[in-house]
């Protein structure tokens, strides 16, 4: 079976945009830039590669990410490739690489964040600042101290 997992740390390019599907799913999309810098062993000259991604994150991840990051954020993510096909309304066919995020993160690389938890109970998720809730996605059980081996 193959695995399709990546992971990717770069600057958000534009602020997360939120939306629904007409079925109540949450989806946060945004673009990142991924630099890549090396040097020319024959010119000894620094050269650079931007590399363009777009991201997509669903249901609790994409609300937590539309609240979290803004464009020039440096983040980690990892998900999976997935295509998408699609046919224009002239009849050109189109398709698309993007990546869905299972975790993203900022980069403390160079800067420091606040981590806010947010509390569960009855499935739901509550902010402590702002008392608002919302389901959780792939909910972890909670640890009960006893080892998982």
């Amino acid at each position: 079976m193959a695995d399709n997992t990546v992971t990717l740390v770069g600057n958000v390019t534009r602020d997360p945009e939120l939306r629904y599907t007409p079925n109540g799913q949450t989806l946060a999309s945004f673009g990142l830039a991924v630099n890549r810098r090396w040097q020319n062993r024959q010119t000894q000259e620094w050269e650079e590669q931007v590399s363009f991604f777009d991201i997509k994150a669903w249901a609790g991840l994409a609300e937590n990410v539309a609240e979290s990051i803004q464009r020039g954020t440096r983040v980690i993510v990892t998900g999976r490739l997935e295509q998408r096909s699609w046919e224009t309304d002239n009849g050109e066919k189109r398709s698309k690489v993007e990546v869905v995020a299972d975790e993203i993160a900022p980069s403390l690389r160079w800067a420091t964040a606040q981590v806010q938890k947010i509390e569960r109970s009855d499935g739901q998720a509550r902010s402590s600042s702002s008392g608002g809730g919302r389901p959780i996605a792939n909910e972890p059980t909670p640890y009960d101290g006893e080892e998982p081996f």
